[in-house]
Order: structure tokens, then C-alpha cells, then sequence
């Protein structure tokens, strides 16, 4: 319920000031589990990434956001739970087999859910190589997967800034199902799910016309603050 209060608050405020576009709504089932895998290009795809669709979104989302303290802790466990977001320890290992399991078990409720392959917001706007997780998910569920790419979301509101830029129009390109029913039952298979996976990203550049670099966002994040570092 709560999910849908925010959404009714929110949507005439975002089409007001910002006047998102989308395209291939009609591409997202109406019914029964469906996995959205998305480009992550900024905080604001929070808002504008779900806002088209009649159905509630269900993102796995670090935990941080749900154990700050005071006020402002109150309010990021308010926005993200309001959002549809689930929180999930990321650290790897155990965790990361946990965070798999609360995806299926979403999308054995026959929810939609969402997920960011490249793991992290692209630090610079380019389409980052994406983690596997999400062709173990396609797999084990057989659930249909809906290439979701967020378009000028990076020029309204880049990593760090705090409030966006007006004056810039944010989109959503909803893809049509990819078919990996040719790989079901092979969901062990690490090239298989490199396979897949790669798919996903090929279809979501295809989609967003972003850049695409075959590393992990994360090791780029690391790679720039190293170079800023030196610079400096």
C-alpha cells in the first residue's frame, strides 16, 4: 500500500517539473514474474525507472540504506521502502548466494523485479560490464527478462550531485522479452551465464545508445580514484 501512496504523491510531481518519456511499455508482462534488468546511471533512476508501469517494481538494494540512524536514516528507510526496495547485504560470498535467493523469491510470487546488472551507478555515463547474477536469476526462475534502459538520467543528475539539473528530460526504453529458454537447466555453467548476461548488456546498449567498456563499474570507480589521486 505504502508503495502506491508514494507513487500517486510522486508521479504528478516528476511529469510536472521533469516530463519523462517512455517507450515499449506495452513490452512489460501484465502478469506473473517478469525480471527488469536496467543501466544504472544515477540516484534518479529510482524515481523515473518504475514510475510508467501499473505494476509494483521490487528492487534489491544495499543494505546501508535501511540501517542509518536519526532523521535522515529515517527518511532513506521511508524513500527506499516506499520504492519497492528490498534490502540485501552486498558484500559477496554467502551474501551475494542470500541476495540471489530474495530475487527468486520475488519472482516466485509472480512479482517484477528489478535489478542493475553492472552492480553500481556508472561513474561516468558509459555502459559497464555486467555481473552474472542476473542470468542466474533468468535462469532458475524462467522468468521473461525486459531490457530496461534509463536514457538522460547521467546528464540530470550524475553520481554526487545532490539535486538535478531542470531542464533536461528523462526516458525509459522498455525492450522486448529475451528468450534463454535455450539455456534453462544449464544455470551452473559459468560461460553460459557470461553468455547470457552479455546478452543483456548488448540488448541494454542497444537500447540506451550508451558506450559500452568491458569492466566492471566498480573497477573503474577505483581505476579514476586512483588517477585523481596521482593528479592531484
Amino acid at each position: 500500500m505504502f508503495y502506491w501512496v508514494v507513487k500517486a504523491i510522486l508521479w504528478p510531481i516528476l511529469h510536472f517539473v521533469f516530463r519523462p518519456w517512455a517507450e515499449g511499455v506495452e513490452n512489460v508482462p501484465k502478469e506473473g514474474p517478469v525480471i527488469l534488468a536496467g543501466n544504472h546511471l544515477s540516484f534518479a533512476d529510482h524515481f523515473f525507472g518504475a514510475v510508467f508501469l501499473p505494476r509494483k517494481v521490487i528492487s534489491l538494494g544495499k543494505a546501508e540504506y535501511f540501517t542509518g540512524r536519526g532523521l535522515k536514516g529515517l527518511i532513506s528507510r521511508a524513500f527506499f521502502s516506499g520504492v519497492g526496495t528490498v534490502p540485501i547485504d552486498r558484500s559477496g560470498g554467502k551474501a551475494s548466494e542470500a541476495a540471489l535467493r530474495t530475487g527468486l523469491r520475488v519472482l516466485g510470487e509472480n512479482q517484477v523485479l528489478g535489478i542493475y546488472p553492472e552492480g553500481t551507478r556508472s561513474p561516468d555515463g558509459r555502459l559497464y560490464k555486467g555481473k552474472t547474477g542476473v542470468a542466474r536469476l533468468a535462469l532458475e526462475s524462467r522468468a521473461p527478462v525486459i531490457p530496461w534502459a534509463m536514457v538522460n538520467t547521467f546528464e540530470m543528475m550524475p553520481p554526487g550531485r545532490l539535486f538535478p539539473r531542470f531542464g533536461i528530460r528523462p526516458g525509459v526504453r522498455y525492450g522486448k522479452p529475451l528468450d534463454f529458454s535455450r539455456y534453462y537447466g544449464m544455470e551452473g555453467d559459468r560461460l553460459v551465464l557470461r553468455a547470457v548476461t552479455d546478452e543483456i548488456m548488448y540488448a541494454l546498449m542497444e537500447l540506451s545508445g550508451q558506450e559500452y567498456v568491458d569492466k566492471y563499474a566498480a573497477s573503474a570507480k577505483v581505476e579514476m580514484a586512483r588517477a585523481a589521486r596521482k593528479s592531484s
